[in-house]
């Protein structure tokens, strides 16, 4: 019988047998094995911290320029991976704890932003300023701020709905601040490296701070047009000289024959092959002012399609000159060589590009506008004036708009865009104060520039006076802000009220679907407003309750309760004000954020009880139907 071996040990010799290798411990293992499990995409970066700190073999392992940190770094900020060169060491340690710092910083100043601008028009740039002396404070570059607003904003849809709000407004004015640094830098250099193209791009990129626009892709896009005019031009005339000329050079063809071929192929391309025209349907639509939208919709108005006509016929090497005629911009072509430019109008063929391109004389011009006007409106203008006339169309759009948010922050870019070209213009520094005064927002900046007309123009003294006052007044107001009003639903006055906020509903003769975010017991509009619309023809009138509601189709209203009901398969409501109100929708209903749930501390209750009712019904429906089927 074999003798046991002591301490487990197995016996070698006669048997023949190998002693097993005792097992290594987690320690003992090669440090690129220690370095592959320490990145497994479970552990999170307190997870690293701790196993840093269990001896010094994985501390060692954990160094804060290896591979363990630098993963956890990709792992949480993949898009910033773009910033860094593959070649060079960092110290991902610090890289990481710098931005994770600025991380909680920004989500720091997002929910103070949320309470602080609740029942006010949000105005950003008024309470950034010293929150993000802080950001700036950790050292951190400025990308690390937009990246971690884009990841608040890439989160899960449904949820928190109010962090993604104001995130977007902070990324909104953060981008356009970067933008104006940008077009203040473009005005200062000589005019005769001014662009209009890069002019038109900036004029869009602050309209528009969060859609994808570069300089860069709208020149790729041209190119490709210049590139199928060369294709059609290639048949007419082999030898033409435009087609030799790459990407990106602009010499000028001398001969006019030539320049009249480079004026018929770019007509054909661009508007019997590719279809551009002008937008007589919808004139005034801002879309229509926009180059990336000019070019992705084939639509403008006369200054934006001039823009790309003038610049596509640059690439080719004729040289057209932007015109500031009224009501109807266009372009001008010299018939005369000469070195300088002539000044008799008659030289020129005037090219409207609203019109197809269509080639016009001086008189014809007249005759588009049906008014006869002086010589000096055939004159050339500047790349600054050509903006100023683009940017003042957007301007007179947004005073046309219907009083909405969305006509406001066009109205509040096209001033700031326009006072950035052009500081001193009394005119639109006045308009920008009223609007800024009319929206009760950032009072103190409405001083500044109240202080500044009356620097440059003390017959305002009138206006000037008046609305110093005021902003006083309501600064003074500010500093002792009156308490919200607390709507209990078991108040007897509330006795009526039978929805609650969170609620998605459809309106029974609209047919709109909309979700509600306030009420009153009864109708507390003017009577001005009641008569107009109608609200003595409804059954019970003003004296039954009224609901504010986001409308999926981007407005706010205010409906009586009789002309609502619950929806019987709720959505989402696709409304921009929807995460001012709430921060998650849940497949049946909203729920309230903090603001709201302290106006209307109950409703969160009922508004689940009323669904769960509405579940109830809608099961018991198809069970119903199920039954009498079968």
């Amino acid at each position: 019988m074999a003798t046991p071996c002591n301490g487990g040990e197995r016996l070698s010799g006669a048997s023949g047998g190998a002693a097993e290798p005792r097992p290594k411990t987690l320690t003992e293992l090669p440090a690129e094995l220690l370095e592959y499990i320490l990145c497994f995409p479970a552990l999170s970066h307190t997870d690293i911290c701790s196993v840093s700190r269990c001896c010094r073999r994985l501390h060692d392992v954990c160094h804060s320029s290896g591979k363990v940190w630098s993963h956890q770094y990709k792992l949480r900020w993949p898009r910033l991976q773009r910033l860094y060169r593959q070649n060079e060491s960092y110290d991902w340690q610090k890289e990481y704890r710098t931005r994770h710092m600025v991380c909680l910083q920004i989500q720091r100043t997002v929910v103070s932003i949320s309470k602080r601008f609740f029942t006010e028009v949000p105005c950003v740039g008024q309470v950034l300023g010293d929150s993000f002396t802080e950001i700036e404070s950790l050292g951190a570059p400025e990308h690390f701020c937009e990246d971690e607003l884009l990841s608040i904003l890439n989160s899960d849809r449904r949820k928190s709905l109010t962090l993604k709000y104001y995130a977007k407004k902070i990324l909104y004015f953060l981008r356009q601040q970067n933008i104006l640094r940008s077009l203040k830098a473009f005005l200062e250099r000589p005019p005769e490296e001014q662009s209009a193209l890069e002019g038109a791009v900036l004029v869009d990129q602050y309209c528009n701070p969060l859609a994808d626009v570069t300089l860069e892709s709208i020149s790729a896009q041209l190119n490709d047009i210049t590139e199928k005019v060369k294709k059609y031009l290639r048949v007419k005339n082999a030898s033409h000289p435009s087609l030799r000329t790459s990407q990106g050079t602009s010499g000028l063809v001398e001969d006019f024959e030539l320049q009249r071929q480079v004026i018929c192929a770019l007509n054909a391309v661009l508007y019997e092959q590719l279809q551009f025209k002008g937008n007589e349907c919808d004139y005034y639509n801002p879309l229509n002012s926009y180059i990336h939208q000019v070019l992705l919709r084939r639509t403008g108005i006369p200054i934006s399609l001039s823009v790309l006509y003038m610049m596509l016929a640059r690439k080719l090497g004729v040289r057209l000159e932007p015109v500031n005629f009224p009501n109807h911009f266009l372009l001008r072509w010299c018939q005369r060589q000469a070195r300088w430019a002539s000044e008799d109008i008659y030289d020129y063929v005037y090219i409207d590009a609203f019109g197809k391109g269509k080639q016009l004389t001086a008189k014809e011009c007249e005759y588009l506008i049906r008014q006869q006007v002086t010589a000096d409106y055939y004159s050339s203008i500047s790349t600054t004036e050509l903006l100023l006339r683009m940017v003042g169309n957007l301007l007179n759009i947004g005073k046309r708009g219907e009083g909405n948010e969305k006509s406001y922050q066009l109205l509040r870019d096209s001033l700031d865009l326009y006072l950035t070209i052009d500081p001193d213009n009394v005119q639109y520094l006045l308009l920008q104060a009223r609007l800024y005064f009319h929206l009760g927002i950032w009072p103190e900046k409405v001083l500044d520039i109240l202080q500044h007309i009356q620097a440059l123009d003390p017959s305002q003294h009138g206006a000037v006076g008046y609305l110093v006052q005021h902003t006083l007044e309501h600064i003074q107001h500010k500093r002792h802000p009156i308490e919200p009003e607390v709507k209990r639903r078991s108040a007897p006055e509330h006795c009526q009220v039978q929805y609650s906020v969170g609620l998605v509903m459809k309106h029974k003769r609209s047919g709109y679907n909309c979700v509600i975010y306030g009420w009153d017991p009864k109708c507390t509009m003017s009577q001005e407003w009641i008569t107009t619309m109608r609200v003595h023809q409804l059954p019970n009138g003003a004296n039954q309750p009224f609901y504010n509601v986001l409308v999926q189709d981007g407005t706010c209203r205010y409906a009586a309760q009789e002309n609502l009901e619950p929806h019987s398969a709720p959505l989402e409501i696709a409304h921009p004000e929807v995460g001012r109100y709430f921060t998650e929708f849940t497949d049946t209903h909203y729920i309230s954020n903090e603001e709201l749930q302290t106006r209307y501390p109950d409703d969160t209750a009922e508004t689940h009880y009323s669904k769960t009712n509405l579940e109830k019904l809608v099961f018991n429906n198809v069970i119903y139907i199920n039954y009498s089927l079968n």
